[in-house]
């Protein structure tokens, strides 16, 4: 079901002597926009509180500057009314209302610049339009687009990682630490800004979300700069380096060019940082989808067993661990080329078709970006390898691909993205994007995207016992950051005490069992890749099981309940009628929360919870009749409700 968009244009020609403004449907968010000595500046406030100060705009481009000589042309203000399906997302069915303003500047010539803010209910979105009467093309060499905190804001983001650090040069990779509470202006970990989605704490006034949607091959990836003392943060190109210096930083586009959308989220609570989806609201599909894909669970012998898993029996074995979970697929990571080997892949595939399970297989990125050895290589990289690639997944059945280790954000590498979504589409394979850039939007844009990592996931506490010990605290910063405005891969739910095939040897678990089943669902994926060995069958009561074997792995709804960066969070989300409601605790000491849940009043929902040993309980309990229910997580512990 669609609306069409209903535009119903007032055309304003103005001098712009005074400032132009734009609010939200419901009135309590409001754009204004002014210029100063031909600049062009903006300022948000939310119910008459200002949530980003006077902040620049403008582009700098090969066909002129268009942030330095700005004249002013005309404004036009448009209503938009639309609803949109979301197949595997945090919601399914989305209406999205909002007031439209578009500012239309020269750069003294016949060149023109149009600024365009989309403001909905407590979202913002904002993109250029730069069209010629005499030119076909132009480079954009900058975004001028700043955003300007208080300087009492205090940070939730983190820093963008130089080109060639980390393992065999596999960075950028979206994979650091995020700050907590920092002051603005405080210097990232590397000096080269901070990659989004960017989340700041504007004390008692609220919160602001600041992200990017709508990259395709036509675009960069940004990010933010460096903050100054005085709060203000810039759009910052690639850089140089990235994807080992191939490729331009800028982006070179035929005219007229339509710039990827900067987002806004902004709020008094976090609920609509966590509900938000405007990085889908101002998308449009840019290719159609050649099947329905199909969203699911997934477990994989790799994130606990390891490189030496990767083998014909092990593979067996969880696809057998698959087909008696109701977990869907089965993903077979780096290496199977040469330990399983590729004429025998064919038939682990028709093996698990006979159990009901799909297949997806690991590829490296491949070309000359990182030194990674796995295999398969060469297979991604070029049009002639990739389609013979595809067309070979497609004859033998297999549901979907994992690729991995990229090259950083510049237009060249976006590119790359987008030609292996459009190739696997084809074929009806669906895509998880490793070692990889935020999704922007492509949920919605390309409908075989189904998750990418782009964080720092669970491989990373098998690694170190440092990220163990992180586990609760990052499954309460993730929901309010990264998994905010995109599917995220992280592989939660876990179940060995010590983190390797044998239990002997390890990272050791910190978390109890309850705070595993409730990752699945705060974590939010198309395909969620599942933790789990087969060792769970004996070891856990059928509660547990039966949960991992029903819990969704996409939903038609999502709300925020409560919660707070770093110390704890509770989150719903739907699917049908079914309600599920999770919550972890990162915080040294137990703790008792009274959650609100006033659409469940007088019903009776299943409970886990932690048992002081870490195992998990399982009862009954009645939602009030008031809607309140209490719940009680030990430290590192966590409950779901469903």
């Amino acid at each position: 079901m669609k609306k069409n968009i209903l535009t119903l244009g007032l055309v304003v020609v103005s001098t712009f002597l005074s400032a132009q403004t734009v609010s939200s449907p419901d009135g309590m968010l409001k754009v204004e926009i002014k210029t100063s000595d031909n600049k062009l500046f903006y300022n948000v406030r939310y119910q008459d509180k200002v949530m980003l100060e006077d902040s620049p705009l403008g582009l700098e481009t090969s066909i002129g500057d268009f942030a330095n000589t700005l004249v002013p042309v005309n404004s036009v203000q448009n209503k938009i009314d639309e609803e949109y399906i979301l197949p595997h997302g945090k919601a399914s069915l989305i209406q999205y209302q909002a007031n439209q303003l578009i500012c239309s500047y020269t750069n003294g010539g016949v060149d023109t610049l149009q600024v365009i803010f989309n403001v909905s209910n407590n979202n913002i979105a904002q993109s250029y339009r730069v069209a010629s009467k005499n030119k076909v093309r132009c480079i954009v060499l900058k975004e001028n687009t700043g955003f300007k905190l208080p300087q009492t804001a205090t940070t939730f983001i983190t820093p963008q990682a130089p080109w060639g650090s980390g393992w065999q040069a596999t960075k950028p990779s979206y994979e650091e630490e995020y700050t907590v509470d920092e002051p603005v202006g405080r210097k990232s970990t590397y000096g080269l800004g901070y990659t989004f989605p960017a989340l700041f704490h504007r004390g008692n006034d609220g919160w602001v979300l600041i992200s990017e949607t709508g990259v395709t091959s036509n675009y960069v990836g940004t990010k933010l700069s460096e903050g100054t003392s005085d709060g203000l943060y810039m759009i910052s190109f690639p850089e140089k380096e990235e994807n080992a210096g191939i490729g331009e930083q800028g982006v070179s586009a035929a005219l007229p060019l339509t710039t990827s959308w900067k987002t806004i989220t902004v709020g008094e609570t976090l609920k609509p940082i966590v509900e938000t989806t405007i990085s889908y609201d101002v998308v449009k599909p840019v290719i159609e989808p050649t099947q329905v894909y199909k969203a699911g669970k997934s477990c994989w012998s790799w994130l606990v067993w390891q490189d030496n898993s990767v083998n014909y029996d092990d593979q067996i074995k969880f696809i057998d661990l698959a087909s008696k979970m109701n977990i869907e697929y089965v993903l077979v990571d780096g290496w199977w080329d040469t330990q399983i080997g590729r004429d025998r892949i064919p038939s682990l595939v028709a093996y698990a078709r006979s159990k009901g399970v799909g297949i997806i297989l690991w590829y490296n990125s491949n070309g000359s970006w990182n030194d990674a050895p796995q295999t398969p290589q060469d297979r991604m990289d070029t049009a002639p390898a990739r389609q013979r690639e595809m067309a070979w997944l497609q004859s033998i059945g297999v549901k979907g691909i994992k690729v991995d280790f990229f090259g950083g954000d510049k237009q060249v590498t976006m590119r790359l993205y987008e030609d292996i979504l459009t190739d696997a589409n084809r074929c009806g394979i669906h895509v998880n994007f490793h070692g990889a850039t935020l999704p922007r939007g492509w949920e919605k844009m390309y409908p075989n995207h189904m998750t990418s990592e782009a964080v720092l996931g669970s491989e990373n506490i098998i690694f170190q016992q440092k990220y163990a010990d992180m586990e609760a605290f990052t499954s309460t910063i993730l929901p309010f950051t990264r998994n905010t405005t995109a599917a995220m891969d992280f592989g939660p739910l876990y179940l060995n005490k010590i983190l390797s095939k044998d239990q002997k040897k390890g990272s050791k678990r910190v978390t109890t069992d309850a705070f595993q089943l409730a990752t699945a669902v705060i974590y939010q994926s198309g395909i969620q890749h599942l933790g789990i060995t087969p060792n769970i069958l004996d070891e856990q009561p059928d509660y547990v099981l039966d949960f991992i074997k029903y819990v969704p792995a996409t939903w038609d709804e999502t709300r925020f309940v409560d919660g707070y960066p770093g110390k704890y969070v509770v989150m719903a989300r739907r699917t049908g009628n079914q309600w599920y409601i999770a919550a972890t605790n990162a915080e040294k000491s137990a703790k008792t929360l009274k959650l609100s849940l006033p659409w469940l009043a007088g019903k009776q929902l299943n409970m886990i919870s932690d048992r002081p040993d870490g195992s998990a309980a399982n009862e009954k309990v009645v939602v009030g009749k008031d809607g309140s229910v209490t719940i009680k997580m030990e430290s590192s512990g966590g409950v779901v409700l469903f």
